[in-house]
């Protein structure tokens, strides 16, 4: 039996100005590193929780959420897997959108779609070029991802770095993001198409997954 605790990162300065994020890197609010203290007081209280391993994006909002609750809870010397598989959903062109700003643009029926359908993909944006992804081959790197292609990418380092060790009995963390978290929820839980548009996941409130040998779900709680 092991435990997965799943975190979307504190409010950012894009969740504030209410304005597409996806691949575009930006920075913690004072509150949102705030939120992200509270939530490593609340992941030190779990029970028998002891992770051998933290996984996060690329992406600077969700690495600070995960050092704020590594240092919270004295869990700075474990090892920390960075990777874009866990980046948030790449919105494309309307990154760095309003939000609802879009809906003027696009119209309430297309935003819609593109935000919560599971296969929708808005237009795609401009190459990657930040120098955390010089590793990869940038024409492999999405330039726009429904939440279907978001979860395809997502769930081989799920399987390969988070569930393997989850089936030796080891505790995970992943510190990730709202759409991101998303996808991967749909495969645990087996939700389908029609009801993952109406799951939300919060900043900063930690998600708690008590897993048996074979990664069945035996408990689940939301700590607020």
């Amino acid at each position: 039996m092991a435990k997965l605790v799943l975190l979307r990162h504190g409010e950012s300065t894009a969740n504030y100005a209410n304005v597409y994020t996806g691949w575009n890197d930006v920075e913690l609010t004072e509150k949102g590193c705030k939120q992200a203290e509270n939530a490593g007081q609340l992941i030190k209280q779990i029970s028998n929780f002891n992770p051998t391993h933290l996984h996060t994006s690329v992406l600077l909002r969700a690495i600070v959420t995960a050092n704020i609750v590594a240092e919270v809870c004295g869990w700075l010397y474990l090892p920390i897997t960075k990777t874009w598989r866990l980046n948030e959903r790449h919105y494309g062109k309307l990154r760095g959108i309003n939000k609802d700003q879009s809906r003027e643009i696009f119209g309430d029926e297309q935003i819609n779609e593109w935000r919560r359908g599971f296969y929708a993909v808005p237009p795609e944006g401009s190459e990657v070029t930040a120098a955390c992804y010089a590793s990869y081959d940038r024409q492999r790197l999405p330039r726009a991802e429904s939440l279907y292609q978001t979860q395809k990418r997502l769930m081989p380092y799920y399987h390969d770095q988070i569930a393997s060790r989850l089936r030796l009995g080891e505790d995970q963390l992943v510190v990730a993001h709202g759409s991101s978290l998303r996808a991967l929820i749909k495969k645990l839980e087996e939700i389908d198409d029609y009801d993952i548009v109406k799951l939300e996941v919060p900043n900063a409130e930690p998600i708690i997954y008590t897993l048996d040998d074979q990664l069945n779900i035996i408990k689940k709680e939301i700590l607020h």
